[in-house]
């Protein structure tokens, strides 16, 4: 038998090492993968492998700013073939997103039909779309034919592609970035470009960036500048702070007015929301916030957006301040959002860093003069290959007998040509003429300028063709002498760097889109407040409908009800008022007044406006006081004191007070006006005592009020005892006893049997 039946745990330990290793070593290959290759981006060029090979493909399809279009499927082909191996889907995605004008601050593709909109919509098939490079993505590869950047093999070795993109200004702080990698994550906001060129004008003057103060640097970058507009309501010392470590992040607020509407109305209009912030998805939580009255100033919400955005908020009253509304619509809604930075970034596209604003700078300013020196390298030796060649033609023009007969009677005129010595020939030519002309060198033709020499046409064999010559070489030897001094000395470096600079602001430089503002934090006014304060009188009958009637109205009038109806709790009240509900289960609910129906029908059932269930009765209805105290109490004869502010509930839900077991309801809700409490039972025995003997609580099940041997607690109340128990009679009217001594007693004793005359139901009113 193997060993693994004889020892299991010797294959064990033989394989447990190993497997650990080979899933380190494939786990680490995949996290580099991931970091260098996908999420972050390079500090350089700030685009990422899948958006430099789009730009790329691009252009090696010639698809210039001014020119043509091609169909997107077609350029996401290309990249995927040639370059990026992944799913076209991916790829059309990240070209799709390059040329939002809401997601990206200087769109770097041109598209052309649907790209997707500000409301989450998203783009339609590559098949039906098509799309070009714009001005912005030319300048990022401006260079690439002239060895300003590395090459590498693509993917399966069959072509090469840029490691890096010149890149004419800083693209990665201009249109941002973002990215999760594995154990890290990138979040870069876009800026603009104008004040990107301005920090880095400064930056590149001052040649030792320790020198350079990072608060002068963000005087220039000042903050994130959306595409979306908004207003930056961050602290500068929060931004400052921010920039300064790469991590931090920037609240943003939307843009709005208020429109005036005349006689007194008005309404809100929102033109910009803030970045990255779904305009569909916004308009569905502005409506649940009104739902829901987490914004009870809020009345509706429309959206009557077309090419620009435009957002009508309706406030419930003309009353309400602006101010108001949008402060508690900040907190509720995406009209604010924090955008988080996290400059998490990779230098010279290797090493991942969270890098402060200075970094990001001096890293591509580095890049530029590494390129700039890559370019001047490159023209260089373009100026010394076209000297060369210049002079083997000047060479010609002087002997052109000579170098004519050479090409007629020879045999092989290319070798007879290098052979010839020139020297003489040139001497002697020039002494015939009136200038001095371009030396032979050594008296000998170079392979490079023989073969230029007969590829000459003729009609070039002109004296006019060869004073051009003459004066090309001239100015092409003054260039020459610049691009070494440019080569030799730094200071000339920077200073053309600043030139390309000042070139990019002035072609891409724009305004602003997003400003700065002071987040002032504003008290909610309560909702009273903003209502319109007019008389109502409440009207609920016993099955639970519930309607606001115009005016006080006589509380003795007969009301109309639904058949098998009447009425339950009639009083006054005004709009202004709020509403306690206690039902049997031992909650209360809260309403208000100005949101009850009108009187002319029979109401609306109240359990449509609180979550009351259907088998719980309506114990008590009425106006809350605040600063005022509740006798509440169940069936089970226990009870308390409660203040009214303590059961005020800011939900549908209602909140939960007295505590009731399955048995028993909530039977008393009645104000506290008196220094002692009379309760009777179902048995008609009435008991006495002080309302001190009662704890304050805001919730629990209570003391015993008075004890039963049969039944339980019919009704009670709190009243004067120095002005006498009253009660009303079965004729309505109102019964005063003052000698109350035979049922005075201590609480949680049985009482005596109630006064004669007390009411058969048991009930003080």
């Amino acid at each position: 038998m193997s060993s693994v039946t004889d020892d299991p745990n010797i294959e064990f330990q033989n394989l447990a090492e190993p497997l650990r290793r080979a899933i380190g070593e494939r786990y680490l290959t995949y996290a580099l993968s991931t970091i260098m290759h996908r999420a972050l981006p390079d500090v350089r060029d700030g685009l990422k492998p899948v958006h430099r090979r789009i730009l790329y493909a691009m252009r090696e399809l010639r698809l210039n700013s001014s020119g043509g279009y091609r169909k997107s499927a077609k350029i996401s082909g290309d990249v995927m073939g040639n370059y990026h191996p992944h799913g076209d889907g991916a790829i059309y995605d990240a070209m799709a997103r390059l040329a939002q004008e809401f997601n990206v601050r200087y769109p770097l593709v041109d598209g052309q039909g649907n790209f997707g909109n500000v409301d989450g919509d998203n783009p339609a098939a590559s098949r039906y779309t098509e799309a070009r490079m714009t001005a912005f993505a030319e300048a990022l590869l401006e260079g690439l034919d002239e060895n300003a950047v590395d090459f590498r093999p693509n993917y399966d070795g069959t072509l090469s592609e840029p490691v890096v993109l010149p890149a004419a200004f800083p693209n990665l702080l201009a249109n941002g970035s973002s990215g999760i990698a594995v154990g890290m994550a990138t979040n870069i906001p876009p800026h603009n470009i104008g004040q990107l060129c301005d920090a880095c004008i400064h930056l590149a003057k001052a040649r030792n960036s320790d020198r350079v103060r990072d608060d002068t640097l963000i005087d220039c970058v000042q903050g994130p500048d959306f595409p979306t507009g908004g207003v930056v309501v961050e602290p500068r010392e929060a931004i400052a702070e921010a920039y300064r470590t790469g991590r931090g992040g920037f609240r943003t607020r939307a843009t709005w007015n208020v429109e005036d509407l005349g006689r007194g109305q008005w309404q809100i209009v929102v033109t910009e929301i803030p970045y990255q912030v779904q305009k569909s998805r916004l308009i569905e939580r502005l409506a649940e916030a009104i739902q829901t009255r987490k914004i009870p100033v809020l009345a509706d919400v429309r959206d009557e957006s077309a090419d620009d955005i435009r957002i009508v908020l309706e406030p419930r009253s003309r009353n309400v301040a602006p101010d108001v509304l949008m402060n508690m619509a900040f907190r509720t809604t995406d009209l604010e959002v924090r955008f988080s930075l996290n400059m998490n970034v990779l230098i010279d596209g290797v090493t991942p860093k969270v890098a402060s604003l200075k970094d990001v700078l001096r890293a591509f300013l580095d890049h530029r003069r590494e390129v700039l020196q890559r370019r001047s390298k490159f023209r260089l030796d373009k100026i010394d290959h076209r000297l060369e060649v210049l002079e083997g033609f000047v060479t010609a023009f002087l002997n052109l007998d000579r170098v004519i007969d050479i090409i007629r009677y020879d045999e092989d005129p290319k070798p007879a040509l290098m052979r010839e010595d020139w020297s003489k020939e040139h001497a002697r030519a020039t002494s015939e003429k009136d200038y001095e002309s371009p030396s032979p060198g050594d008296g000998e033709l170079s392979e490079v300028q023989v073969d230029a020499i007969l590829n000459m046409r003729l009609r070039s064999l002109r004296r006019l063709e060869e004073l051009e010559l003459r004066k090309e070489f001239d100015e092409l030897t003054r260039e020459r002498a610049d691009l070494e001094d440019l080569l030799e000395s730094e200071g000339l470096q920077w200073k053309a760097i600043v030139g390309q600079l000042r070139d990019a602001r002035t072609k891409f430089g724009d305004e602003r889109r997003t400003r700065f503002g002071e987040a002032v934090e504003i008290e909610d006014v309560p909702l009273e407040a903003m209502i319109d304060r007019e008389p109502v009188t409440v009207v609920c009958s016993r099955m639970g409908w519930i309607r606001a009637m115009s005016g006080h109205v006589d509380l003795s009038r007969a009301f109309k009800f639904k058949d098998g109806d009447g009425p339950r709790h009639v009083f006054h009240a005004e709009t202004t008022d709020r509403l306690l509900l206690l039902g049997a289960n031992g909650r209360f609910y809260t309403l208000s007044a100005a949101n009850l129906p009108g009187g002319r029908g029979m109401g609306e059932p109240v359990r449509l406006m609180v979550d009351l269930p259907n088998e719980c009765e309506i114990v008590a209805l009425l106006v809350h006081r605040p600063g005022q105290r509740l006798l509440v109490a169940s069936s089970a004869g226990f009870g308390f004191v409660v203040p009214e502010d303590e059961v005020v509930a800011q939900t549908r839900a209602g909140k939960q007070v007295l505590n009731v077991k399955s048995d028993a309801a909530a039977v008393v809700c009645r104000p506290v006006d008196g220094d002692h409490v009379a309760a009777v039972g179902q048995n008609r025995k009435m008991l006495l005592f002080p309302v001190a003997d009662l704890p304050e609580m805001s919730r629990g099940k209570g003391v015993r009020l008075q004890k039963y041997r049969d039944g339980g607690l019919s009704d009670a109340r709190t009243f004067e005892l120095s002005q006498g128990l009253a009660w009303l009679d079965p004729a309505g009217r109102t019964r005063t006893v003052k000698e109350l001594d035979n049922w005075q007693g201590s609480r949680a004793t049985a009482g005596r049997m109630a006064p004669r005359g007390f009411p058969q139901d048991n009930r003080f009113t």
